[in-house]
């Protein structure tokens, strides 16, 4: 019978104690990506609506005539709004219908419309061409801007 010592099999302390460290430095950097990539989980689909808010009411816009069917300019209400003009310098604070109303789950979306002359059309006279610029802003830092152009002819 062979009475030699074999040697010890397993880690020391030493060993544990760093392994210990480096599993926990890798775990920390993977869960800090995870929780990155969950806060911001959200925001294609905050984009996604801004841009379909954007496109609602430019095409809304871009429905009336450019000329003012009764002759009398500056309506006050959205309602009554019957042409181009009358969105200029619109504001809402949440996405409205046509109508004015509040659209519900919409309230944390600004929107703020420009209509003006623009000579960005060559064939078309600066004064016959007009600019739609519709903006939709959330909370969550985003910004849609969407323009649009229409000929008063």
């Amino acid at each position: 019978m062979n009475s030699a010592a074999r040697p010890a099999s397993g880690v020391t302390l030493v060993e544990l104690l760093v392994s210990i460290v480096v599993v926990s430095i890798a775990a920390s950097a993977v869960l800090g990506v995870l929780s990155m990539n969950t806060a911001r989980s959200a925001d294609p689909m905050i984009r996604h609506q801004a841009a379909a808010i954007a496109e609602s009411y430019i095409e809304e816009i871009l429905l009336k005539p450019a000329n003012d069917p009764d002759g009398v300019d500056g309506e006050a209400a959205r309602a009554d709004f019957d042409d181009l003009d009358d969105y200029d310098g619109l504001a809402d604070a949440g996405a409205h219908d046509q109508f004015g109303t509040p659209l519900p789950g919409l309230s944390d979306y600004n929107v703020t419309v420009t209509v003006a002359p623009s000579s960005a059309l060559p064939a078309v006279p600066a004064a016959d061409a007009l600019r739609i610029d519709v903006v939709v802003s959330h909370a969550n830092s985003i910004n849609f801007a969407l323009s649009g152009y229409r000929t008063r002819f």
